[in-house]
């Protein structure tokens, strides 16, 4: 039997990357045409409802700004080690050739869906590069996710960023709290970066409907949203864990930082926040 594929949700985010490139004007948050070849959907998937070019433009614009403000966190401040809880069809590696050697990476997933990514880059001439560590893990059996990623060559004595993004919206309160306190442990000089979808009531309402049916969609599809935070119940979440240093990035700042000046207008959509959270 064939791994299973990953979820509607990550198909989703890889094919609004590649979106982002073909219809948004120049300069591109990132240039990430690789998710849409990994993840091969079928010819008319331009076509569908969720990649309308202008109806889904600021939800394809914040998951580039998210993305482009993680990967700065790498990129710009020369921590050695990269993990990605839930990484779906991420393409860091393999947009980011110069850093082998400089950077670890370790994927954390799901063991089918990881193993179809991984034939996949397989299929595609890409392959796994040394520094591209795959570390099954099944989140519905196995929570001691740490000592997987320890086991694959993670050095906890060594900074790291740590990169959490569409996560927290489909476990329990107590699975984030668990998550943050167990990360408040990272070697000194660590950064975790974590989103967390805000409740409807915070967010414009001409921006709610467009979530309210996002959320109507991820329930349909079996992965339904059960968490929601303020930015303050977050902070205090990540403060509790044992985080001294916090704050929440808002998608204000994110349109600020990377998409002031445009000629098209792009703006990230509301309805997600930015925890990033130092050691």
């Amino acid at each position: 039997m064939a791994d299973p594929a990953p979820d509607s949700s990550a198909v989703r985010t890889a094919l609004w990357r590649a979106l982002h490139v073909e219809v948004d004007a120049s300069p591109h948050l990132i240039e990430d045409e690789i998710g849409l070849a990994i993840a091969a959907p079928d010819p008319g998937w331009r076509d569908r409802p969720d990649m309308h070019p202008t109806g889904t433009a600021p939800y394809r614009a914040a998951i580039v700004a998210r993305t482009r403000m993680v990967e700065d966190l790498v990129v710009d401040e020369g921590i050695g080690q990269y993990v990605l809880l839930g990484a779906g069809l991420d393409t860091f590696v393999q947009r980011h050739a110069e850093l082998g050697g400089r950077v670890e990476v370790f994927e954390i997933d799901q063991p089918g869906p990881q193993a179809w990514k991984r034939d996949r880059l397989d299929a595609l001439g890409l392959g796994v590069p040394p520094w591209l560590h795959l570390v099954p893990v099944d989140f519905e059996t196995d929570a001691d996710w740490w000592r997987s990623l320890v086991d694959a060559g993670f050095d906890p004595s060594a900074p790291a960023v740590v990169s959490s993004s569409g996560v927290s919206m489909y476990i329990t309160r107590d699975a984030t709290a668990t998550t943050l306190r167990r990360l408040a442990g990272l070697a000194a000089g660590s950064v975790v970066a974590m989103t967390f979808m805000l409740p409807f009531d915070l967010v414009d309402a001409g921006q709610r409907a467009g979530l309210e049916a996002a959320a109507r969609g991820a329930e349909a599809s079996g992965t339904p949203w059960i968490s929601y935070f303020t930015p303050d119940e977050m902070l205090t979440l990540a403060r509790d864990a044992g985080f001294d240093r916090v704050r929440c990035v808002p998608t204000e700042e994110l349109t600020d930082r990377y998409l002031a000046g445009r000629t098209d207008g792009l703006r990230a959509a509301e309805g997600e926040g930015v925890l990033l959270a130092w050691r």
